[in-house]
């Protein structure tokens, strides 16, 4: 029997776990995992049983970016299979970054290149003592381009002149002065940590949440002009029109919970 690469269960909270499932490679990425980990990540945010998403890896290890077989691949590739091929780690990183419900990274081990960028893309993310991060790609002659955009807006230009540029490892406690990860716990408090993120989250209203994050990457691109201050007064507005917003006003003026809470 073929051994699943990608793992995903759902609990009875709506907390949905994907597991990337290589240890033998410290999972790290071909093309047939990218385009799993798409389809997967596109089913849990179309289920209604689904309120947040967690991702972690199998092992010692995170995710260690693209594997030496895909790697010797695209040696190969002229330029026209090279963009096909990295336009297939650009709609990964994209979907997890725009994804509509909440998500959290348990980074339990070393984060290299696209790796990282998968902790990048989540809303939220604890890391443990032992996890490392590393931007290799100019050791290669080649560049960290597709997960860039999601990199840098975590932990700022200057940061990233420096670690794309010097190619060095730094470890979780500097990630977290860094801002790509919130938290740094013991291994064994990963999912401790990640229970009582999503118990927060599970008390918001799911369309408020994936409203917020269109907000962030609206204000991100800035500047404050009027085009910016007219485009928040109507997301403003509309979700104050919205069932879940009205429900949500009048959840709290009735001082009961609202109706996406568990009861």
């Amino acid at each position: 029997m073929t051994k699943s690469t990608l793992l995903s269960e759902i609990d009875s909270d709506g907390r949905a776990l994907i597991t990337l499932n290589r240890p033998e490679v410290h999972n790290a990425f071909d093309e047939a995992l990218v385009v799993n980990l798409i389809n997967e990540l596109r089913h849990l945010e179309a289920s209604d049983r689904v309120r947040v998403v967690l991702l972690t890896g199998s092992g010692k290890t995170f995710c260690a970016g693209a594997d030496l077989g895909w790697m010797r691949r695209t040696a190969g590739y002229g330029q026209a299979e090279n963009l096909a091929d990295a336009l297939g780690l650009a709609e990964l990183m994209k979907t997890l970054d725009r994804l509509a419900k909440p998500t959290i990274a348990l980074v339990q081990g070393p984060a290299y290149g696209g790796g990282v960028g998968l902790v990048a893309c989540c809303d939220l993310a604890v890391a443990a003592p032992a996890a490392r991060f590393r931007f290799s790609e100019v050791r290669l002659g080649l560049v960290p381009a597709v997960i860039s955009p999601y990199v840098v807006t975590a932990i700022g230009a200057r940061a990233a002149r420096r670690y794309f540029l010097t190619a060095e490892e730094f470890d979780a406690a500097e990630a977290r002065r860094l801002g790509l990860v919130h938290e740094v716990v013991e291994e064994n408090r990963l999912f401790e940590q990640a229970r009582a993120w999503s118990e927060l989250l599970l008390q918001n209203g799911p369309r408020a949440m994936a409203a917020a994050k269109e907000v962030v990457r609206t204000v991100g691109r800035g500047p404050v002009n009027e085009r910016m201050r007219a485009a928040t007064a109507e997301k403003t507005a509309e979700l104050r029109a919205s069932d879940e917003g009205r429900e949500g006003m009048s959840a709290f003026l009735e001082k009961r919970r609202p109706g996406w809470v568990k009861q």
